[in-house]
Parts: C-alpha cells; sequence; structure tokens
C-alpha cells in the first residue's frame, strides 16, 4: 500500500497537527523524500515530534521508513517504459496478467469510499449540467467508451481532445455545477493538468481519476479516486480505472432509470431501423 493510502485509511486518528504534516506528504512528496524531519516540521508549522508520531501511526519504525516510501512510490510513477521493458519480469505473460489486473480491479474498487463515489455518481447524472471528459493520450480509448456510454444515458457528454485552440474554446463553454472527469497516469500530460486546473477555476465539478493522491490531477480535484495501475510489462494499465468507470456509469443508469431507458430505447429503435447492427 503506498503512503497515500495509507493516510486515507488512517486520517480519522491524526491530531491537528499530524493532519498538517500528511498534508505536505501529500502535496510536497519531493520534500519528504529528500528533505528532514526538520524541514518537514517546519513546513507544516509543527514540531519535529510530529512528524515522528505520523510516521508511526502509518506504520513505519520512523521517518526515514516513511521517506524510503515516499521514495519508492515516486520512483514507481516516474520511472518511463523505456526503464521498465529493460528489466523483463519471468513468468507466462497470461497468467501474469490474470493475476495482476484482478489486483488492479480489486485494489482500485476497494479503495473506493462510497460518500465520494455517490457524490461522483450525482454531478455526473445531473440533466441540467454538462459532462466533460478529459483523459491523457494513454487512455484516450478508455476515455471514448465512457463518453459513448454516457452519452447514451444522457445528453451534454463531451471528450475534451484536439489542439490548444479546441481545447480552451470547449473550457470556455463550461459552467459552474458542470462535471469534469479527469483521467490520467504519472507522467501526466501537462495540457491536461491545465485544463483540470481552469476548469476548477469556473467551478466546475472535477472528478479525478489517477494513480496517487500524490498526483497533481488529486489537488484540484474536488472527488479524487486512486486506480491501482501496475502494468504486466513495460506500460500502466488501465483495467482498473476502466471498471471504476463502468461503475460510474452503472450508477448514472441506476439513478436516471426512467429517462435513460427512454433514450436507449430511442437509440435501438433508431439502430433498428437503419439495419446497422448484425445480432446473428
Amino acid at each position: 500500500m503506498d503512503v497515500a493510502a495509507l493516510i486515507e485509511q488512517h486520517r480519522q486518528r491524526f491530531t491537528p497537527a499530524e493532519r498538517r504534516v500528511a498534508a505536505v506528504v501529500l502535496d510536497q512528496p519531493q520534500l519528504v523524500a529528500f528533505g528532514t524531519v526538520a524541514e518537514l516540521a517546519r513546513t507544516a508549522s509543527t514540531s519535529g515530534a510530529s512528524v515522528i508520531r505520523l510516521s508511526t501511526k502509518l506504520g513505519f519504525d520512523g521517518f526515514s521508513s516513511l521517506q524510503d516510501s515516499v521514495q519508492r512510490d515516486l520512483g514507481r510513477r516516474l520511472r518511463p517504459a523505456t526503464a521498465r521493458i529493460r528489466q523483463p519480469e519471468s513468468g507466462d505473460p497470461l497468467g501474469r496478467a490474470l493475476q495482476v489486473e484482478l489486483d488492479n480491479t480489486q485494489t482500485t474498487l476497494d479503495g473506493v469510499a462510497r460518500d465520494r463515489f455517490d457524490l461522483a455518481v450525482q454531478a455526473l447524472a445531473n440533466s441540467t449540467s454538462r459532462v466533460y471528459l478529459l483523459s491523457g493520450d494513454a487512455s484516450l480509448g478508455i476515455g471514448s467508451q465512457t463518453v459513448s456510454d454516457l452519452s447514451m444515458l444522457r445528453p451534454g457528454v463531451t471528450q475534451v481532445t484536439g489542439t490548444e485552440v479546441q481545447i480552451y474554446r470547449t473550457l470556455a463553454e463550461m459552467r459552474p455545477g458542470d462535471a469534469v472527469v479527469a483521467l490520467d497516469l504519472a507522467r501526466y500530460d501537462a495540457w491536461l493538468i491545465d485544463a483540470a486546473e481552469a476548469a476548477s477555476q469556473r467551478r466546475a465539478t472535477v472528478i479525478a481519476l489517477t494513480d496517487s493522491a500524490l498526483s497533481p490531477l488529486a489537488r484540484v480535484a474536488d472527488l479524487h479516486f486512486a486506480v491501482r495501475a501496475k502494468g504486466t510489462g513495460p506500460f500502466d494499465s488501465y483495467v482498473g480505472a476502466l471498471a471504476l468507470l463502468n461503475a460510474l456509469v452503472a450508477g448514472v443508469a441506476d439513478l436516471l432509470r426512467a429517462s435513460a431507458t427512454e433514450s436507449l430505447d430511442r437509440i435501438e429503435a433508431a439502430w433498428s431501423e437503419a439495419g446497422v447492427l448484425i445480432d446473428e
């Protein structure tokens, strides 16, 4: 379990001073990874004792162990595919994929806080607002699938793509209360971070799916979900993210049962009339 997940798990036990330390750990991981107890305490406006107590509450022997874990988290996030492919894993790729993707899916869904999930579903189901999806280059495919599914349940769903001119023209149309789903993993597409920040400034509800609470996407999000993205080869896996997106779409379908049924019936009738699909 990474440090961000440990903080989420134990946050109810923190004192106010420990909460300030935890906030620095999440917001400035480089300071924790390469700094000292004194530097972390000073940044959090507290004492070194609070830093040590937080480390212990998270299950570490002391600050050094916490520091080592944050360094590993940063290393996993920043290590590109060109480095991973030089360290091949042993064993059958099919067997590895089965175990890794089961873990990705279970870890991702088990880590979802029910109250945040319900708020995200409500934001996506609000028919008086629009939904925009921002996805990095690697997640463009599952982003497109999510937009396609949501748009069959409700109107006003858009995938934000194209040149910077097109992207910011779309962002200019956002209104307060619109929902923005931002999906990306380290290393993050710079334009996507900028677009999520712009959406937040326009008072849209930003829902982030990313690999860690240390992510810059998490810092601008109103609702954040951490996805497990371990790959069986040199590339990250988006299976856990897709499972969570599917759950969100299913939640929207549940909330909009009557209107979504009418919408799907109209679409199905149009497909049947045009003969565009073959069942057998």
